[in-house]
């Protein structure tokens, strides 16, 4: 072995090819049973293809993250639609003309519209952060109505914390369209695997250089020395590159306290009906505990009888009871904290953090590839 890697997400498994196409020989520690992190994704007893840990789509503005994620596997263009239930109906999101249209009469509609164009001009969009501090009494009144019944409802929901807490990137992600137009994402590649993820993953982890261990939980085996510049592994001091993408705080037995996670707890169901909502998925920041349902075959499209779908309840992570740690906290607090595990990481010469757990980063899809291939390129470096 030549290099370990802890985790076998998208993180874990792009640095492991990359590494393995250099000639090294990659082992890969996963603690869950499975590969392909939280994209696993697999057919459930009515047919479907359903991802278990939530909605995930492929999208970038890199032309090159593109090229290298569709060298494995085969994939198809796929333009995720999404929308938000509010006072019982369903608009899109991001919010534009047709959610003034869904709450506003035809006469304040027109107002509200032709407000946005003189103030705003030919932007296509705007966080709801700008808008909140618009000038414009009629404009910043329609911010604060979509706040008030969802920014502001689901926030509280999936971070566990005021809206006035969460640090201002995370309010910047769902803008704010001034147009007609529909979408999540306005990258020019969005993409979904033909077949699955997990398919995918299988494809870019097939190299005779990669070897996989599941159900390995590298923290029993793995741990920091005691002046803190040394792995110790199975008892033995390690030189060999080390690639860790769990939680950092775990790794350094939470000295410097746990960061705070968000994680998730899923319901599932099945439907008769054919189609359960208007979108793939759906946010529901009024209705109690749950945040969005997401039904499966419109979000990897599917054919079939009947439609199975997710509930999703966000919670505070607790390892012991058996949680996943999804979503870094981000707040100036939890950052410092971070920062603190960050400095002890870099004092160890052969460790290399990366992933939206170890680097404690909100990464998607394409940042995570990324931050993946850069740290591939660095060790790939350091071992000529």
């Amino acid at each position: 072995m030549d290099v370990l890697v802890i985790g076998c997400g998208l993180s874990g498994a792009v640095v492991a090819r990359e590494l393995a196409e250099a000639g090294k020989k990659v082992q890969v520690w996963e603690r869950r049973d499975h590969i392909g992190g939280n994209l696993y994704d697999y057919v459930d007893e009515h047919g479907f293809i359903v991802q278990k840990y939530g909605p995930h789509t492929f999208h970038t503005k890199e032309k090159r993250l593109y090229d290298y994620i569709t060298k494995f596997s085969r994939w198809q263009k796929f333009i995720l639609k999404c929308g938000a239930e509010i006072d019982g109906k369903c608009t899109p999101t991001p919010f534009n003309f047709r959610t003034i249209e869904d709450f506003y009469t035809k006469e304040k509609s027109c107002e509200l519209i032709e407000h946005i164009k003189q103030v705003f001009g030919s932007r296509k969009t705007a966080t709801v952060l700008e808008v909140l501090s618009c000038e414009d009494v009629i404009i910043r009144q329609y911010a604060q109505f979509l706040f008030e019944k969802d920014y502001s409802l689901y926030t509280a929901k999936q971070w566990g914390i005021s809206p006035d807490e969460i640090d201002p990137s995370v309010l910047k992600r769902v803008p704010l369209r001034f147009s007609y137009e529909e979408g999540y994402f306005d990258d020019p590649y969005q993409l979904m695997p033909e077949r699955s993820f997990t398919d995918f993953f299988k494809d870019l982890l097939d190299n005779p250089n990669i070897s996989i261990k599941l159900n390995h939980e590298a923290l029993n085996h793995i741990r920091i020395s005691d002046d803190g510049k040394e792995l110790i592994i199975d008892g033995q001091v390690s030189s060999i590159p080390v690639v860790y993408t769990g939680a950092l705080d775990e790794l350094f037995n939470l000295m410097e306290g746990p960061l705070p996670y968000r994680s998730l707890r899923f319901e599932w169901f099945f439907t008769s009906k054919d189609s359960l909502q208007e979108y793939p998925v759906v946010a529901y920041p009024q209705a109690p505990g749950f945040t969005r349902i997401t039904e499966f075959k419109k979000l990897q499209p599917q054919t079939g009888a009947g439609s199975s779908y997710a509930k999703e309840f966000p919670l505070a992570y607790d390892k012991t009871k058996g949680a996943e740690p999804y979503y870094p906290v981000l707040t100036s607090e939890s950052k410092n904290q971070y920062d603190k595990y960050r400095r002890k990481a870099e004092k160890i010469n052969n460790l290399f953090c990366c992933g939206r757990l170890a680097d404690f980063k909100y990464y998607n899809m394409d940042q995570a590839l990324d931050r993946a291939l850069q740290v591939s390129s660095k060790i790939i470096g350091l071992l000529k």
